[in-house]
């Protein structure tokens, strides 16, 4: 079974967190909520306390086959101050594996220096922060072993190109239905 850890700081965008930890535990992957702030509980940006699975202190990151990261603010502030994330981050680009980020968090990757030629998306406004990427305005955007997303409005399709990518397109299809999540019609 696939090994995925979400990130979370006070501040994260809770349905950018928490939308990815419930689907891609119903495609039957092994979901690991990890918090960086030195204690279990992260309170999110619309003031909603969770319960991370673990500390950063004592996951056990290189087993994991990806990573992610949720936006929101001052979340993304955190993520991005803490080294330790910094050094998983570079260290798991660096061996292909997978690792999304959705809304704020791309900026994370940018600052690393890890999107420099790697097609992206962010929230509006954030495209600074992608240093190097090729941009885009799509609502989720693979490249080589990244996954970026724009942000709350898109967590559902994150969410199922993740399960896409670490498993397959018939299980995300199945989960995607499963939701009653159909394709948006045009108005």
């Amino acid at each position: 079974m696939k090994k995925v850890l979400i990130f979370l700081a006070d501040g994260f965008e809770e349905i950018e967190g928490l939308t990815p930890a419930d689907l891609l535990r119903r495609g039957g992957l092994e979901v690991t909520t990890v918090s960086i702030m030195g204690r279990r509980t992260v309170t999110g940006r619309s003031r909603i306390p969770v319960e991370a699975d673990c500390l950063f202190e004592t996951c056990r990151i290189d087993e994991a086959d990806a990573l992610v990261l949720p936006g929101g603010m001052p979340g993304v502030t955190y993520l991005s101050e803490h080294q330790g994330l910094a050094e998983a981050l570079k260290e798991a680009a660096k061996k292909g594996k997978l690792v999304c980020a959705i809304c704020a968090g791309p900026t994370v990757l940018g600052g690393l220096g890890l999107l420099k030629g790697q097609k992206a998306t962010c929230y509006p406004g954030c495209e600074s922060g992608l240093t190097g990427a090729d941009l885009s305005t799509d609502e989720v955007v693979e490249s080589g072993s990244f996954i970026t997303s724009r942000g709350a409005g898109t967590a559902i399709p994150f969410s199922l190109k993740i399960i896409e990518r670490l498993t397959d397109r018939g299980n995300s299809a199945r989960v995607a239905q499963s939701i009653v999540f159909c394709d948006r019609v045009d108005s």
